[in-house]
């Protein structure tokens, strides 16, 4: 770094400006990003440190372009000698590179560590403990469950869609009941419930799969090579993170906003990144819970689009809007002129005990899926199949999304009144919907509170990385009492209040 970037990025001559950089408000998302030394050494090493935190984190995404030296020193108030060492540091660690002529560039580090969860990321957690087996109710052994976002069996629906198909199972008898894309009468239902919600389907478009962690498994495989680069949103649901790892592939976070999806941020991941695929969960996204408007849905399809990026898109919370009046925004799939988006959906929000899921992609890969899968396994039982075929019925249906809402929005609002009465500290924003709380423990290190909620009964669920250490993910599918229990369990032995530091942002309001 010899003072080139202040050419190209401060009025140099010759230097495409195209290119802007992503993070004006870069000493903003620093905070206070200093420490005690006055030591202009260990200055520049905490800078670095900061700087790789929020790469990693996805809040400054890859192929951003840093700020000058001389516009950052001024903006932290340090000296530009100490910018340009923390700039050296962070390129010789490889996290980003400087470019002649144009400047200092983040870069994605296939080295690094996974930056949202995953194996690696979870044996950093300080103060991690084995998990427990998950407990079979609320009340198991005592101990309250808010690791499992979940709601129990819609009973009395189920139990009927599982007689009914007992029933119908004969028909099937005759034949191997090997089939690698599933039942056509499920596809036929999935397809028709596409089709009411906006998004014309063909069942040629439909594959069944063992829920929607083997769909986006066999997607990953199918449409990713090892090494591949794959945007995720940051902070992302673990079992994205462990799937895209699984594949060969390389997570490139993202960053969410408090309010949304952080378009530039987007915009710079999927052209400077050149990824092969993009996951994202538009609809009350795990695990924030936020929901994507319209017009960001718009401008991030076109941009896929134009890039060449598929997108996979994870709608398995979509039908839990906790208020139908509200007006929603239309699927993903259904703004596609193309087929940039393939989504995969589950019937986990109808029960988890029903490993079925499904992907709604073009005929050709619905077909290639299928033949790959062959090799590898089969499509769930038909009997399952079966059941969840009766579930999707247009009026059961209707009636099983109406009385979940029913119960989850009392339970949110449970736990929300629960939360600001005993833990007072915390700070969240109420999910429109969903199946949980996204909730901002103060700055403090959530797993020391996640060590003390156990030892008072009440399990957490770790942090889904270090970047969000401080944040929890607090399922709502529990009835209000429980939920109003574990919150004052939680406030009796947390042994310390959590204070937001100063500068500090990315948590939820």
């Amino acid at each position: 770094m010899d003072g080139h970037d202040d050419v190209a990025q401060e009025g140099g001559t010759g230097v495409d400006r195209t290119r802007q950089t992503a993070v004006p408000g870069l000493a903003s998302l620093l905070g206070e990003w200093r420490g005690d030394s006055g030591d202009n050494g260990s200055v520049y090493r905490q800078l670095a440190g900061s700087l790789v935190r929020l790469i990693r984190d996805g809040r400054v995404p890859p192929g951003t372009r840093l700020p000058a030296e001389r516009r950052l020193a001024a903006d932290l108030t340090v000296s530009r000698t100490t910018v340009a060492a923390a700039y050296r540091l962070l390129c010789s660690s490889g996290h980003a590179e400087s470019r002649h002529g144009s400047g200092t560039y983040t870069i994605p580090s296939p080295t690094a560590p996974p930056p949202l969860g995953g194996r690696a990321a979870a044996r950093r957690l300080p103060g991690r403990r084995r998990t427990r087996p998950a407990a079979e109710g609320p009340g198991h052994g005592g101990a309250i469950d808010l690791v499992t976002a979940s709601p129990p069996a819609p009973e009395p629906w189920l139990s009927a869609a599982v007689d009914a198909a007992s029933r119908e199972l004969g028909r099937y008898a005759h034949g191997h009941g090997c089939l690698p894309a599933g039942i056509d009468a499920l596809r036929e239902a999935v397809a028709a419930r596409y089709t009411r919600r906006g998004v014309p389907t063909d069942p040629g478009q439909i594959l069944v799969t063992g829920g929607a962690a083997d769909a986006l498994a066999l997607v990953l495989r199918e449409l990713t090579d090892p090494s591949d680069r794959v945007v995720v949103e940051a902070p992302a649901a673990p079992h994205l993170i462990r799937a895209v790892e699984a594949a060969g592939a390389h997570p490139c976070p993202a960053p969410l906003r408090d309010d949304g999806w952080d378009m530039p941020a987007w915009h710079s991941a999927l052209r400077a990144a050149a990824p092969r695929l993009a996951c994202l969960g538009p609809d009350f996204q795990q695990p924030t819970g936020l929901l994507m408007p319209e017009e960001q849905r718009r401008a991030l399809l076109s941009l896929a689009a134009s890039s060449g990026v598929t997108l996979l898109v994870d709608e398995t919370l979509a039908d839990t809007a906790l208020d139908p009046s509200a007006p929603a925004p239309p699927r993903l799939a259904a703004l596609d002129a193309g087929s940039t988006v393939v989504t995969v959906d589950s019937a986990n929000t109808l029960w988890s005990g029903l490993r079925v899921g499904w992907v709604r992609a073009a005929p050709e890969l619905v077909r290639t899926l299928a033949d790959r899968r062959a090799a590898i396994g089969l499509a769930p039982p038909v009997l399952e199949q079966l059941v969840v075929r009766r579930l999707l019925d247009e009026g059961v249906y209707a009636e099983i999304v109406t009385a979940r809402r029913t119960r989850a929005r009392a339970s949110r609002d449970a736990l929300v009144a629960a939360l600001r009465t005993g833990l007072p500290d915390w700070s969240f924003r109420v999910p429109d919907g969903g199946l949980a709380l996204w909730a901002d423990t103060g700055g403090g290190p959530a797993p020391e509170l996640v060590a003390g909620a156990e030892r008072g009964g009440v399990r957490l669920a770790p942090a889904p990385g270090p970047a969000t250490d401080h944040l929890l993910r607090l399922p709502f599918v529990q009835p209000p009492d429980v939920l109003a229990e574990a919150v004052r369990r939680i406030a009796a032995h947390t042994s310390r209040t959590y204070r937001t530091p100063p500068g500090t942002s990315g948590g939820p309001s």
